[in-house]
């Protein structure tokens, strides 16, 4: 009979909705993550409710966490020009501090184990997986997820092709109360070098994620003197800034977002989330891709211990195939649409043609979200 036995790197989504499906068929789960539950995460705090079926099956109810219910999209230009629609099927505003503490809870509740220390390498050798953490700690598995993320000091490690290319993104994030904001709107307003996505979340306030290139924010002192000059050039995000209240002392920031082309496995390491491909979130729909990535991968680990003839390579290629099927045309999707969106001149035009045929831009967005997972 297989061991059993798997790690998980990283206690994202991924990760923690990984831990609690595996957990559930009686797979014993380790899960290493750095930081202590909860905390936030600089993340669009918008999930698809593609995800609602597949989580219940989980006995994962988000919606006991009371979220924003969202149903409609506003899309502005630069210079502020509208454009509206009604979300396909509908999605969710929800911050990662209270869902990731959430799904920790669920987690620790179906028995996965939790080491908080952060893992600075992973070797696979004679079919088994040995985990070393900067405790100098070291632990052997038979299966490993990599959930860490967008980027990993491990992705150095794992020689991943896409980590040496230059990455000339950064986000930034920041909560605000603002009385009169909609709850089921979420905004995306273009500014020159980005966008900026709104939308509210299960406590009441405002999620304000931006994502611009490195060189645009080079020119700036600070995040502040960044939006102050460049994001309050569209009237729309002008008038959110000028009257919203931030409700954090200091803006979160990631750097050197990378929208390249990863692979799903890496060193036999299945990767989920933002460790395997990340969709430009103008166009996307990452937080619904991370849980049904944790899905795909769990489906095929079952299969893999349920039928002792299955080998490694076999799991592998089912994960990967599966992976492929469910997300890479929507990555191609958002990469062109990155492309487009963030060209003054094609956003422009685009932006005209949605405006003469505005059923086109719900088409547009399921291109690049799923139906519902089950």
């Amino acid at each position: 009979m297989k061991k059993k036995s798997i790690g998980i790197v990283g206690g994202g989504l991924s990760g923690l909705v990984a831990a609690i499906h595996l957990s559930k068929n009686n797979i014993p789960v380790t899960v290493f993550e750095k930081n202590r539950y909860p905390n936030h995460k600089v993340c669009g705090e918008y999930v698809s409710r593609e995800i609602l079926p597949y989580l219940e099956q989980l006995d994962i109810h988000i919606k006991e966490l009371e979220p924003a219910l969202i149903n409609r999209l506003q899309y502005s230009s630069v210079k502020g020009k509208i454009v509206s629609a009604k979300l396909p099927l509908g999605g969710l505003g929800i911050s990662r501090y209270a869902l990731d503490e959430f799904l920790h809870q669920k987690a620790m509740a179906s028995g996965v184990k939790f080491i908080q220390a952060l893992v600075i390498d992973v070797d696979f050798i004679e079919d088994e997986f040995e985990i070393i953490t900067n405790q100098k700690e070291s632990f052997k598995f038979n299966i490993v997820l990599g959930a860490y993320g967008k980027r990993s000091l491990l992705d150095k490690k794992l020689d991943r092709e896409f980590i040496d290319q230059k990455s000339g993104w950064l986000a930034i994030k920041c909560h605000y109360k603002k009385d009169d904001f909609p709850d089921n709107l979420v905004m995306l307003h273009n500014f020159k070098g980005g966008y900026c996505g709104l939308s509210k979340t299960e406590s009441g306030a405002i999620n304000a994620c931006y994502l611009t290139s490195y060189s645009s924010f080079k020119r700036y002192k600070d995040s502040l003197d960044f939006k102050n000059k460049v994001l309050m050039q569209n009237p729309h995000l002008r008038s959110f800034f000028q009257q919203a209240t931030p409700l954090f002392e200091n803006d979160l920031s990631i750097a050197q977002i990378s929208f390249e082309k990863k692979l799903s496995i890496q060193n036999h390491i299945l990767m989920v989330g933002d460790a395997a491909g990340l969709i430009h979130p103008l166009s996307g729909n990452g937080m619904a891709m991370a849980i049904h990535s944790a899905k795909i991968a769990s489906e095929a680990i079952i299969n893999y211990y349920k039928n002792d003839g299955s080998s490694r390579e076999a799991m592998e290629k089912e994960y990967q195939t599966n992976w492929n099927v469910q997300f890479s045309s929507r990555l191609r999707m958002g990469r062109l649409l990155q492309n487009v969106l963030l060209s003054p001149g094609l956003s422009r035009f685009v932006q005209r043609i949605i405006s003469t045929f505005p059923s086109l831009l719900p088409k547009i967005i399921s291109r690049t979200h799923g139906k519902p997972i089950v």
